[in-house]
């Protein structure tokens, strides 16, 4: 059986420990708060923006200031600082939470596509936190399209028949 770790990183082109490799230093203490709600801002300002329909369309029943909210609050969480997500909303579960949108390779592709954008324009991220935080970005958005169909599967609605990969 492979797993979703393994899947992930055949997927992203991420080595397991490249994409850990945001723990190697405190990311929130080196950025700080501000810099973490710039780039949630700035990243859902494009996927709002996207003249692809259809990604848009994923989002279409999210407002946006939560969304926002809901992403630099996990960053922040994950990157070193304090658990504002899970005194929020509880448990990050982030396969669980993603579950009712299509997580595809096409859509994890175009979130990527988004997000190395909003990286790339953030004057106030070194080059170095921007590698390992796209590689985390990589490797997390990829383990989510395995985990995503591995649920839909064991709940029956997965379609056996799809494609997975371009």
């Amino acid at each position: 059986m492979v797993s979703l770790e393994q899947k992930a990183s055949e997927w992203s082109g991420v080595d397991p420990k490249d994409a850990v490799a945001i723990d190697e230093i405190n990311l929130f203490e080196k950025l700080g708060l501000q810099t973490f709600i710039n780039l949630s801002t700035n990243f859902y300002n494009r996927v709002y923006d996207d003249e692809e329909e259809w990604f848009r369309s994923i989002f279409s029943n999210s407002n946006k200031e939560e969304a926002i909210r809901n992403q630099y609050e996990f960053f922040v969480q994950r990157m070193g600082g304090p658990n504002l997500y899970s005194q929020r909303k509880g448990h990050t579960a982030l396969i669980g939470r993603h579950r009712t949108f299509p997580v595809t390779h096409k859509a994890a592709e175009r979130w990527l596509h988004h997000m190395q954008q909003a990286l790339d324009s953030a004057a106030d991220i070194d080059e170095d936190s921007k590698t390992k935080m796209i590689n985390f970005f990589r490797h997390t958005a990829f383990f989510l399209v395995g985990g995503v169909e591995l649920k839909n599967q064991n709940k029956g609605t997965g379609c056996k028949n799809c494609s997975h990969h371009h």
